[in-house]
């Protein structure tokens, strides 16, 4: 038989670990959110530039057959 201290630390101990859970699946759905959200608005993002016509990379210049970083 436990004692009446022993028990409500248990019970205490028990709602601890239930917001712990809580939180931690709160804090999992916001990072869902955020990750879908950056998504979103990158696709959007790159659909206007090209709308716009831009160019999504820089032109690369294969006259320079050299692979030095000096361009050597």
């Amino acid at each position: 038989m436990t004692s009446h201290v022993e028990q409500q630390i248990q019970a205490r101990m028990a709602r601890v670990r239930a917001e712990e859970e809580r939180k931690r699946q709160q804090r999992e759905e916001w990072a869902r959110r955020r990750k879908a959200g950056v998504a979103k608005r990158n696709a959007r993002k790159l659909r206007l530039l090209v709308e716009r016509g831009l160019d999504l990379a820089p032109p690369v210049d294969l006259s320079n057959a050299s692979y030095a970083a000096s361009g050597a």
